[in-house]
């Protein structure tokens, strides 16, 4: 048994085209918690922008895990950017930060934890979707 308080936080990052399938988040989340060797159960929430606050995917992948889902404005993202892997012109282009997430996956990892945030996960592309995991101790 695991003592929670000193658990690491780890957090999920998504970042999604508009109309991406619930089962592409999925399948991308599954792949890479499978990969790193990480429990569904040890996630303690999802994070994305705030553009995509209405994003059914999001909203349904966060009902199906019983997670909660939280937003960051793209400029409480932006101070995230010198530690983001990966810099999509693209992404600043349609969100106003470089790596949604990434930069979310830290944020809320940071927020929940009240301690400074690393990747654990950096960005995973699959089809419409990226992830990224963070973790804070």
């Amino acid at each position: 048994m695991t003592d929670q308080s000193t658990a690491p936080t780890l957090v999920v990052g998504l970042g999604c085209q508009r109309g991406c399938p619930v089962s592409t988040l999925r399948a991308l989340l599954d792949q890479a918690l499978q990969a790193h060797r990480i429990g569904l159960s040890e996630i303690k929430a999802l994070a994305s922008i705030d553009l995509k606050r209405d994003e059914p995917a999001l909203i349904e992948l966060a009902e199906q895990l019983g997670l909660q889902m939280m937003y960051f404005s793209s400029e409480q993202l932006s101070a995230y950017q010198p530690q983001l892997s990966h810099h999509s012109e693209i992404a600043f282009e349609r969100t106003g930060c470089y790596g949604v997430a990434e930069s979310a996956a830290l944020a809320l990892a940071e927020h929940l934890a009240n301690a400074p945030a690393k990747l654990l996960i950096p960005r995973q592309k699959y089809a419409q979707a990226t992830l990224a995991l963070a973790c804070a101790a």
